[in-house]
């Protein structure tokens, strides 16, 4: 099994990275985590078949994780030529913000009837969502409003667990979600600057012991995040690296 940073990036492109997606990739198992703004340009870029992906996992619906969402249905439609159905999980709310997306990007295209089955899939934090050989644990962290759901994941796949903080402050269902995990991606969004609703590298790193992953990787890093060369004692995402599990 292995994951691919497809893009790793921030909001606004620092060190001029992708949007956040993920590709997870084993025996059976074919998925995307998060699908920003930039990443069908990214997928087309590292010659990912984009038909062979299975289930595409939100963790919230920020551009630059759900963004690129319109892009990827448009191109299955009408240039991929997709037949095999597609999943698309995440927070409470992603039927209504699928509309929205796909309205703002395209006006009418949310009322195109694809030639593939699409699933909209919204799932419960604490409650464990199954899908063929893929368990998904989902938790709220805190990345915006309190009335709207982000979300850390949890994810069983082939004897192997990942886990994802997705955009967040600190918060203790962190520690659950990342306990003892194959692969723990983690926000490093600042150095040191405890920033509402961002993750820092040192707050990161103080919080660790409590999380015991086995491997750690740095991602959505901003530029202050990125010209650190030293002091940085963990793995850093860079738009294409591979991750074997």
């Amino acid at each position: 099994m292995q994951l691919q940073f497809i893009g790793c990036g921030d909001a606004f492109g620092s060190g001029g990275r992708f949007n956040t997606c993920f590709h997870v990739t084993g025996k059976r198992a074919n998925f995307l985590i998060d699908c920003g703004a930039s990443s069908l340009v990214a997928l087309k870029r590292a010659g990912i078949d984009r038909n062979g992906v299975d289930l595409i996992l939100i963790t919230h619906f920020h551009a630059d994780h759900f963004g690129g969402i319109p892009f990827f249905i448009l191109d299955a439609q009408f240039f991929a030529k997709r037949t095999r159905p597609l999943t698309i999980a995440g927070p409470r709310g992603l039927t209504d913000w699928y509309i929205r997306a796909m309205e703002t990007a395209f006006p009418g295209s949310s009322k195109t009837k694809q030639k593939f089955e699409l699933s909209l899939i919204e799932l419960a934090p604490g409650q464990v969502w199954r899908r063929e050989n893929i368990e998904v644990l989902p938790a709220l962290v805190r990345h915006g409003p309190p009335d709207v759901p982000f979300h850390a994941y949890r994810v069983s796949v082939e004897d192997r667990i990942i886990a994802y903080t997705g955009d967040t402050e600190w918060t203790e269902t962190l520690i659950e979600i990342g306990r003892d995990a194959d692969l723990f991606i983690a926000e490093s969004y600042f150095y040191e600057k405890n920033a509402p609703l961002h993750l820092s590298y040192k707050t990161l790193a103080e919080k660790l012991p409590l999380i015991r992953p086995k491997r750690v990787v740095l991602t959505h890093m901003n530029d202050d995040m990125l010209a650190r060369k030293e002091g940085v004692e963990f793995e850093r995402a860079e738009d294409g690296k591979t991750i074997v599990l």
